[in-house]
């Protein structure tokens, strides 16, 4: 019984969500890049107030590095710390 409900709920979370796929990846990558955007600020010049708690992040989110800057129209890498390109 339990089975069948989830089923039905997976089902019509899916319907719902169809015609709007592109809209949830596009805002889902514009939320990445604002978030990397202040992950990297202070690398940047960008006075980051929440930089001590955002450092620890930085190994998880380097391998995400090249492909936020050159959606960003950076052809280089602007961090001399972090060598993608």
């Amino acid at each position: 019984m339990f089975k069948h409900w989830k089923r039905c709920i997976q089902w019509y979370e899916e319907m719902i969500s169809m015609p709007h796929r592109q809209e949830i990846a596009r805002e889902l990558r514009q939320e990445d890049d604002v978030f990397l955007l202040l992950l990297y600020s202070e690398m940047i010049g960008i006075p980051n107030p929440v930089y001590y708690y955002t450092l620890e992040l930085y190994p998880y989110i380097v391998e995400n590095f090249h492909d936020w800057h050159l959606r960003m129209g950076m052809e280089k890498s602007p961090l001399s710390g972090i060598r993608c390109c």
